[in-house]
């Protein structure tokens, strides 16, 4: 209450409500009228005058001092009443391109109040490791480590957290770094612009993953670099001959950025092997590097034979970099020591502050229970949405296979217009983030968005996901013109299921195989070893197909119309709409007739 009255005070004096030299209520007046004890407003207004905010006068009270007065300077009147000119008009023209407009998404600043936030990158604040990050900073502002880290030192960044990200991070990752190869930066951008700026001319080469950071293109568009857009499939950039003659290839080799997919490290080799015959070097964004826990965790190109040609850059986890900002370059010591200069040009370098406080989070042990913590939850969280996919199976969607991370690369059938998916999500209260600012020119194919999971609980996705569902299924409702196959009813279903083995893809890519036994059992496996395993029964009812799995498809009994067309079989919604397929592989005609 004493720190709230004295910044209201505060805010009074700057706006004039108390004027230099005006008289304050008393003590006992202002209690009164704000309902507290006069101790608390009476202790208030000592701090103020011990600070010189206010003075006391002898037998006559509280005062603004007459040094207190603030100077507001008036906008000068254009002589003969002219009509001020938009200064839009004049400057446009001075603007560098590619800053004068900004095409990428903007999520609306209220996307917590929605229900259903499928958004990547915007943390729900469970995941900030409040208490852990007070002590780091209460240890950063002892008076000993105060005077350490205050001092002009030259623009030499924290020898605590460099180490701590030398022994420590770096080493996961398989990279050894000398401290003269380690920079701190402003975040994971702040490395990106400086290694761009370092590295970049008008005529460089350079080749950008497609789709990819749309940043990263506006920062080589500063540079007027000569941009090639290197095709990205699910295994990652795809390393052929047209990333020849190039001086920079640009990378997030880790998690793909957008479609979080993982390069593989066959193509790993081949970029590193074409990195030295055709000399020219990479910029390896290790974007989510912590976050593999759907697969075996891959080294860094940084790590690998030639790895002295990679530019590394990365970040503290994405949960701390909204408050932290804090992010590091590994390279050769010259390209260090040009980026340090060029950083003490412009920013100089980041808080000394949270530099210590980040270094006592990493030595205390708390960024690892951080990430174990963060690992557990979005792996739940991941595998909620790939199951509700998969259970919803809105439309003919498929998503790329990433092997960790927080967020799904949704591709959908050709003719689905996405812009039109995000405004009817929106109007249920689910956002999802659009494709286009992910391709040049925002030019992409349109049937595509992503879902993320760090801004909701697993516990939401579920029904977010079967809104979503419901969205699509809607919008699909308003088209003419389609043609659904007709269903097949009684004992004929029965007779041309039973016995059968059905073929089929899950929503996330891995192949399924299911077997309808004749006495009403069901047996499935899915993965490409067959790893993935349950049971369950299926029966036929009212022209309808029945099954409940033991655990897939969360153990829901669920009913379908069946069609078929060939060896293709189709389920259908009570709409007579196809929502899933596969391939009849076997039958045993007359079983169970």
């Amino acid at each position: 209450m004493q720190e709230q009255i004295r910044r209201r005070v505060i805010e009074a004096i700057y706006a004039e409500v108390f004027p230099a030299g005006s008289r304050l209520p008393s003590s006992r007046r202002l209690s009164k009228e704000l309902g507290v004890s006069r101790n608390t407003v009476f202790l208030a207004y000592q701090q103020l005058i011990s600070e010189g905010h206010l003075e006391t006068r002898e037998r006559s009270g509280l005062y603004v001092p007459e040094t207190a007065a603030v100077r507001r300077l008036a906008s000068p009147a254009l002589p003969g009443g002219a009509v001020a000119t938009d200064g839009a008009d004049v400057v446009s023209r001075f603007l560098e391109p590619g800053l004068a407009s900004d095409s990428a998404y903007k999520c609306p600043p209220d996307w917590q109040k929605y229900r259903y936030p499928f958004i990547e990158g915007r943390y729900d604040r469970s995941l900030f490791p409040v208490t852990e990050w007070r002590e780091a900073s209460r240890l950063a502002l002892a008076v000993s480590e105060v005077e350490d880290w205050s001092l002009d030192n030259g623009e030499v960044d924290d020898t605590a957290l460099i180490e701590e990200i030398r022994t420590k991070l770096l080493p996961r990752r398989g990279i050894t770094a000398r401290p003269d190869e380690l920079l701190i930066t402003v975040g994971e951008q702040q490395a990106l612009f400086l290694a761009l700026q370092v590295l970049v001319g008008k005529k460089s080469q350079v080749a950008v993953e497609e789709p990819g950071l749309p940043e990263l293109r506006s920062l080589l568009a500063l540079r007027r670099a000569n941009v090639h857009h290197q095709p990205v499939d699910d295994s990652g950039i795809i390393v052929d001959e047209r990333l020849g003659g190039r001086d920079l290839v640009c990378v997030s080799a880790s998690r793909q950025r957008p479609t979080g997919v993982t390069l593989s490290l066959e193509r790993r080799h081949a970029l590193m092997a074409m990195a030295e015959r055709d000399d020219f070097l990479v910029l390896e964004d290790d974007f989510e590097c912590e976050m593999n826990y759907l697969g075996d965790a891959v080294p860094a190109l940084r790590s690998l034979e030639n790895g002295q040609r990679v530019v590394y850059v990365a970040s503290l986890s994405k949960v701390l970099a909204p408050g932290v900002r804090l992010g590091y370059m590994v390279a050769a010591p010259e390209i260090i020591a040009a980026a340090r200069r060029l950083r003490d040009l412009t920013t100089r370098r980041p808080s000394p502050n949270n530099q210590r406080a980040a270094a006592f989070f990493l030595s205390l042990g708390h960024y690892d229970a951080m990430m174990r913590r963060l690992t557990q939850v979005c792996a739940e969280r991941l595998i909620a949405l790939r199951d509700a996919l998969n259970h919803y199976r809105p439309l003919a969607i498929a998503v790329a296979p990433v092997e960790g991370g927080t967020s799904y690369w949704v591709r959908g059938p050709d003719g689905l217009d996405a812009s039109e998916v995000i405004r009817a999500a929106e109007a249920r209260g689910i956002l999802i983030e659009p494709a286009d600012h992910w391709f040049a020119d925002d030019n992409g194919p349109g049937n595509m968005f992503r879902l993320g999971v760090t801004s909701l609980p697993a516990s939401s996705i579920r029904d977010g996901i079967a809104e979503l569902s419901r969205a699509m299924r809607d919008i699909d409702d308003r088209k003419t013109g389609r043609g659904e196959p007709t269903a097949l009813e009684g004992k004929a279903l029965l007779s041309r299921l039973s016995g059968a083995t059905l073929l089929y893809k899950t929503v996330y890519g891995d192949p399924c195989t299911i077997e309808l036994h004749a006495d009403g059992r069901m047996s499935g496996q899915a993965g490409f070893a067959g790893e993935d395993r349950d049971v369950g029964r299926w029966w036929v009812d009212g022209g309808q197909w029945y099954r409940q799995w033991r655990n897939w498809a969360f153990g829901e009994v669920l009913g379908f119309a069946v069609a078929f067309e060939g060896d293709q079989l189709h389920w259908l919604d009570r709409k007579g709409h196809v929502v899933d397929s596969a391939v009849l592989a076997q039958a045993n005609e007359g079983a169970g007739s």
